[in-house]
């Protein structure tokens, strides 16, 4: 079994926040999932609003903690954005039928899907947290898990190489 490809990169501003999510949403296509991780300030929503006007949603892109789900139509693809936060049991998360908008009807971007990233199949699953001491910087950690990056994953290294983290 190979190992899960790994990104780690570090977005100095907030507009280097929205330059990676511009950079994965140039390279989405419609079944894509993506599950967001981060304490809460993180930056997740800041990172699917870069996300949603790379793939040209023009209205504001905002948290659907109440709503669990806002979707947002574009010209080549319909944005599904949803917001786990206030959900108890993962039963409510199959309820919500994620997987199924992102087979049929396009990108899941999905904000605290990391606490149930178990239960889906093919994603990339996006951390992000406060680069101390700089509080405008974050720490992006992007890694793909099953094969639907596999043939995007170079791509997805070009485009964010200028903020890879060294090692």
């Amino acid at each position: 079994m190979s190992p899960t490809p790994r990104l780690e990169l570090r977005a100095p501003s907030l507009g280097a926040t929205h330059a990676v999510a511009a950079a994965l949403a140039a390279l989405s296509r419609s079944g894509d999932i993506i599950l967001l991780g981060g304490e809460m300030g993180a930056g997740k929503t800041a990172f699917v609003q870069g996300f949603g006007r790379a793939l040209g949603v023009s209205e504001p892109i905002t948290s659907p903690t109440f709503n669990l789900v806002h979707s947002y139509d574009t010209a080549s693809v319909t944005l599904h954005h949803a917001d786990l936060y206030r959900l108890e049991h993962l039963a409510e998360v199959a309820d919500l039928g994620l997987g199924e908008l992102a087979e049929y009807h396009g990108i899941v971007i999905v904000e605290w899907g990391d606490v149930v990233e178990s239960s889906f199949g093919d994603h990339l699953a996006v951390r992000l947290e406060i680069d101390e001491p700089d509080l405008d910087g974050r720490l992006v950690t992007i890694s793909a898990v099953g094969h639907l990056w596999a043939t995007r994953w170079a791509a997805l290294e070009r485009a964010t190489a200028d903020l890879a983290v060294a090692r």
